[in-house]
């Protein structure tokens, strides 16, 4: 029973790390941070064509794009999830784990 409980915790600690992975620091050849302070962080997003990203997460942020966007992402449960922008636009985006192929230039306010 203690050995099934122990290993529930450590599934639940390795999920929670997971779910906590920061685009800058695993995917900097894609997220640069612009603007920080200990309020908010802006970041400068860029994909190229076909790029793909390692799985990552965002919190509640604002996200401005900078080209028209049409992005495929795939959740952690393996779901997929399409997300189209046009150049100009912002929407707010919930927190979410992201990857997937795309064209992207954007700025992401956290």
């Amino acid at each position: 029973m203690l050995r099934s409980l122990l290993l529930l915790v450590g599934v639940c600690l390795a999920a929670s790390v997971a779910m906590a992975q920061d685009p800058v620091k695993v995917d900097p050849q894609h997220y640069k941070v612009i603007f920080e302070n200990d309020q908010v962080r802006v970041l400068r997003i860029h994909y190229g064509p076909g790029e793909k990203s390692v799985m990552h997460f965002h919190p509640n942020s604002v996200v401005v794009y900078e080209n028209n966007t049409h992005v495929k992402m795939t959740t952690p449960d393996g779901k997929s999830v399409v997300s189209d922008g046009k150049a100009g636009d912002s929407r707010h985006a919930e927190g979410l784990q992201r990857l997937g192929p795309c064209h992207a230039d954007r700025r992401c306010v956290e």
